[in-house]
């Protein structure tokens, strides 16, 4: 299967950059709102105005038919939550928040995955190594490197801690289409894959689990949870190999 990977221009990234800033500044926000007795269909809500006033679009509203703004998966569910007014966050919880935005055509996309309150050790642990290997994802984006160091960084501070990777599902490149190529596995050998160049935008998205790697997905067609039901966590961030060198573009100044 042919990889067409369409680098992006110094004025491109600029654009995407604008798209990625209306995701940072949205998580930034759901973060206060994220407590105890607020359902998943109030962060939606309240994700969708907050992109709107910005001037952009939310990216994954009608995406394949997807029916929300945001995905919001708690506790053993990895990715793709669809909210709901069902779903009361309760203390102790975790809860991954999925933001994308369309600016002029360009997305940004980003997650983080958030404490309900006063959460045990082994979750607050967990956050704090998936949030860890996705930094040591991208660290290793930048011209000269291969697609595989990424994904080998990820997988090497997940599993040195004991947890899994997530196998089925990858980070991608973004720019006009919300996934694009280069796939961006979590796993794999370094030194393989395409050489990293100037103009490249990476969605890098560890999702790691406390037990086993295998996933399912429910009835729904979307929400994706651990087989054996173990704690899941998931960060993202966009990032560009710019003239200047990696820039991440959802990172909130």
């Amino acid at each position: 299967m042919s990889v067409m990977i369409i680098l992006k221009t110094p004025q491109e990234i600029a654009v995407i950059e604008r798209a990625s800033r209306v995701v940072a500044l949205a998580i930034a926000f759901l973060r206060e709102q994220v407590k105890p007795g607020v359902t998943t269909a109030d962060l939606d809500r309240l994700a969708e105005e907050f992109i709107t006033r910005e001037g952009a679009i939310p990216a994954f509203k009608g995406y394949r038919g997807y029916p929300a703004t945001l995905c919001t998966s708690v506790n053993e569910e990895v990715v793709h939550g669809i909210p709901s007014s069902r779903r009361r966050l309760e203390e102790g919880d975790i809860i991954g928040i999925d933001v994308g935005a369309i600016v002029e055509g360009f997305y940004g996309d980003a997650a983080v995955t958030l404490p309900v309150g006063r959460v045990s050790e082994e979750a607050a642990r967990l956050l704090r190594v998936t949030e860890a290997a996705l930094d040591a994802g991208l660290a290793q984006v930048r011209a000269g490197n291969r697609l595989s160091d990424i994904s080998h960084a990820v997988q090497t501070v997940a599993e040195d801690a004991g947890y899994s990777v997530v196998t089925d599902f990858v980070g991608h490149g973004i720019g006009r289409n919300l996934h694009e190529d280069p796939q961006v596995p979590n796993f794999g050998k370094p030194g393989e894959g395409p050489r990293l160049k100037e103009g490249l935008v990476l969605a890098i998205e560890p999702m790691v689990n406390i037990g086993g790697h295998e996933v399912e997905v429910l009835s729904d067609r979307w929400t994706v949870v651990t087989r054996d039901k173990s704690l899941s966590a998931h960060f993202e961030h966009t990032i560009a190999i710019t003239p200047d060198g990696p820039k991440v573009l959802t990172r909130a100044a």
